[in-house]
């Protein structure tokens, strides 16, 4: 089932020839590379670490980032491509460890030094080094504002103790881009720290066992008396928590972009079923209550992906878009919830099975409505801003 994701006429255009060359590019890439081995990477629960440097040198990882920081700039819908095309490869663990630089270095860009862009982004740009974020906390939650991980000034250097939970890439992670207390209690005390992982006092738990996004490495993270250079710290002391919401729009976008493409792929794997599984002497598609559901289905993405790009294209043009954004997410995760359930339904027993890509897709779903901030915080976001 082709969708034309070009308007046409007097309707905008969202993407140039420009993204469709770097969209050829990566699809060539994932249909050669990852597709292959996917099953293979989901079962052991890891990829090599070897990808992120061949999509570094690719210049994948850079994408949407700027020039002099060795990226591959482009506006918001580069993004949107990169992200599009890395789920073809069915794996929202694979998407999800390829791409913790984008939740990791943003911070950095924005109000990192010189010589922090020089150590912190080129070699994760690069594909050299692995960057994860650092936010959750065991006790804490999407309560971002009352975290717990103190960071104490002595000298030239903050003492870190606490720790940090379910972080995307943990395990294998050179680098952590961390939300600390400086200072007093709630929003106004909290900083961002650049943790290396060989850091004395740095410990990292054994890999966290998920219900989904296999291929991920995901760890919990502690902090004994870690010293950290006051060098590493991003921006200014205790304006960390302003850093994190402007963190936080970019990566809802990308599990908007996540959770319609989990929606589409499961959309295609069951219009491929359908038209070969055969019940009570023809295909599941010659029934209309599988021809009406799958129409469902196929309208919900549409209005999900549209609802994504529009956003995309005004956050693109500068505007603020925090209630819209956390719309879009509440709304594509509800799509991805529906669709994935009705792909497993639909393909019965089948749908049940490991080797069943849409089993896959209906498991790394469920995870996308509780990260990057849960249904019900994005609901308190945009009841505050209506």
């Amino acid at each position: 089932m082709g969708i034309d994701l070009n308007f046409k006429g007097k309707y905008q255009k969202y993407f140039t020839k420009e993204h469709d060359l770097v969209r050829k590019s990566m699809r060539e890439f994932i249909k050669k590379e990852v597709i292959p081995n996917i099953d293979e990477w989901e079962e052991k629960g890891e990829f090599p670490k070897e990808m992120y440097q061949k999509t570094g040198e690719l210049g994948f990882l850079g994408i949407g980032y700027p020039e002099e920081c060795d990226g591959t700039s482009g506006d918001i819908f580069m993004k949107v491509v990169a992200g599009e095309e890395l789920m073809r490869s069915t794996s929202g663990g694979f998407v999800a460890g390829i791409g913790s630089i984008d939740i990791a270095i943003p911070p950095i860009i924005r109000k990192g030094t010189d010589e922090q862009i020089e150590k912190f982004v080129k070699p994760v740009i690069a594909g050299n080094k692995i960057a994860a974020l650092g936010i959750t906390e065991p006790g804490g939650g999407s309560d971002v504002a009352n975290l717990t991980t103190t960071a104490v000034r002595d000298g030239d250097h903050y003492i870190v103790n606490g720790s940090k939970t379910f972080i995307t890439s943990g395990i294998r992670a050179d680098q952590l881009t961390t939300a600390v207390r400086t200072g007093k209690e709630n929003a106004h005390g909290i900083s961002m720290l650049v943790i290396e992982s060989d850091t004395p006092g740095y410990f990292v738990s054994t890999k966290l066992k998920k219900t989904g996004w296999w291929a991920s490495d995901t760890a919990q993270i502690y902090f004994d008396n870690c010293r950290v250079p006051v060098s590493n710290l991003l921006g200014e002391e205790n304006q960390g928590f302003y850093y994190i919401m402007e963190n936080f729009q970019s990566e809802r976008l990308q599990i908007c972009v996540m959770a319609y493409m989990t929606a589409q792929l499961a959309l295609e794997e069951t219009i491929k079923y359908v038209k070969e599984r055969k019940a009570f002497g023809k295909t599941l598609n010659g029934f209309q209550v599988t021809r009406h559901k799958l129409v469902d289905m196929a309208t919900q993405v549409e209005v999900a992906r549209e609802f994504t790009y529009r956003i995309a294209a005004k956050i693109n043009a500068g505007e603020n878009m925090v209630k819209e954004i956390s719309m879009a997410k509440n709304f594509a995760c509800s799509v991805s919830d529906k669709v994935t359930y009705d792909a497993v339904q639909l393909f019965g027993g089948y749908g049940y099975m490991r080797e069943c890509v849409v089993e896959r897709l209906y498991r790394d779903n469920r995870i996308l409505s509780i990260g990057g901030g849960t249904t019900e915080i994005m609901k308190e976001i945009i009841s505050k801003l209506m």
